[in-house]
């Protein structure tokens, strides 16, 4: 008897320069006879977005930074591959119909894309957290008008999902996400408040993009997390808990009504969660080391430091005030450390950005709570202004 191979998948890539989007690429180039690919997205490193498309066989590759679009097109001269430019084009290419969208385009910018991708259906493989930090509540209702399915790709929610083993979340009652503490855990505050750029991108298990990085290193990036679970998971924010967990080992945990505990473990490679959404429901293999916990010898973990990572409460206080407070949040996250990385402000002036902005757009009404994810799009252009406000004092104090 002749088994049938299992259908070729068709996916697109949104984000495909970034370290998530390679180690996609990684794991589809390894699985190359499961998967057929249909568009890459990139920012604006045409040459590499290039190099992706070739090597994947992908009908077209997008760059989002229009004046790059000469550069890919004669990147990609006599490929066959097609090549486009600009918003509309990456729009264009999240709407075509694959059966799997891997949503890695960071920060806001990637809302837009990957509501299209949403709306069009299928599968959405998210590794965008500030789609359901910006427009949480617009961004899901949109997920179940397409009938689309949704699964998470950061390593964290992408544990909670496999450890709740196919329960009902009327079995839970807590979830846990881990944190590394990123490279200040053992720092002073003093010595925090005076770190550079280049020390705060020395993760100590991550290999991430900058932001991110610089989001690990502040807490505020678990913060955005806790704020995406609340949406993904659909339970009370008083169920969701944080522990630091230097190994990143045990990524995170669900604790049931009977008492039982479940943890999904994996080495820190992205490349774990990234397969897990990639073959769904079946699982496919990947180069990842196994864990030997032996070797490891001791998981250790400890309570967040609030006073030296103030932005991990702000997030929290977001997420409890409801209505617009998670999108000023993340939007003057976003705008700050890109100050920082730019050295036009301090490591402690992240937090203090976003403190004030949530403060200044509390006081003057903009807080409100987004309909659409148009409403998001909005909010978070008002925000990013008024913590744009704020630079001119930060850039004193920074120099």
């Amino acid at each position: 008897m002749v088994t049938a191979a299992a259908p070729r998948r068709r996916v697109s890539l949104l984000g495909a320069t970034g370290s998530v989007g390679r180690a996609t690429v990684d794991l589809i180039e390894r699985h190359a006879d499961l998967f057929d690919v249909e568009a890459v997205v990139g920012g604006g490193d045409a040459d590499a977005l290039a190099g992706i498309a070739v090597r994947l066989g992908a009908r077209v590759a997008v760059v989002a930074d229009a004046a790059k679009g000469g550069a890919l097109a004669r990147a990609l001269e006599g490929s066959g591959v097609e090549a486009a430019a600009g918003p509309s084009a990456v729009i264009d290419a999240a709407s075509r119909p694959v059966d799997w969208t891997m949503a890695a385009i960071s920060g806001a910018a990637g809302l837009s894309p990957t509501i299209a991708a949403v709306r069009r259906g299928g599968v959405i493989a998210l590794a965008n957290k500030e789609c359901l930090v910006c427009a949480g509540v617009a961004f899901m209702r949109e997920v179940a008008r397409a009938g689309a399915t949704l699964l998470p790709v950061d390593s964290e929610h992408n544990a909670l999902l496999q450890a709740l083993g196919g329960q009902g979340l009327d079995a839970v009652e807590t979830m846990t996400l881990t944190a590394s503490g990123g490279p200040f855990r053992s720092w002073s505050a003093e010595r925090i408040a005076a770190a550079r750029p280049e020390d705060a991108l020395k993760h100590p298990t991550w290999s991430m993009g900058a932001k991110i990085t610089i989001d690990s290193a502040t807490l505020m990036n678990k913060g955005l997390e806790l704020i995406e679970a609340h949406h993904l998971f659909a339970i009370g924010q008083n169920r969701f808990d944080v522990v630091v967990h230097p190994q990143s080992v045990i990524h995170g945990l669900v604790t049931f009504r009977d008492g039982a505990v479940t943890a999904g473990l994996a080495s820190p490679d992205m490349r774990v969660p990234i397969a897990h959404t990639l073959g769904f429901p079946k699982r496919i293999s990947t180069p990842a080391a196994r864990l030997d916990l032996a070797r490891i010898g001791a998981l250790t973990f400890e309570a967040p430091d609030l006073q030296r990572f103030p932005a991990l409460r702000l997030a929290r206080e977001a997420l409890a005030a409801g209505d617009g407070a998670a999108t000023v949040l993340n939007a003057a996250n976003e705008v700050a450390v890109a100050l920082f990385l730019s050295r036009r402000i301090g490591f402690g002036d992240i937090p203090a950005i976003v403190a004030e902005t949530l403060d200044r757009a509390e006081a003057i009404g903009l807080s409100r709570a987004p309909a659409t994810v148009e409403d998001a799009l909005a909010l978070d252009s008002e925000a990013r202004a008024i913590a744009s406000e704020r630079l001119p004092e930060a850039e004193f104090r920074a120099h």
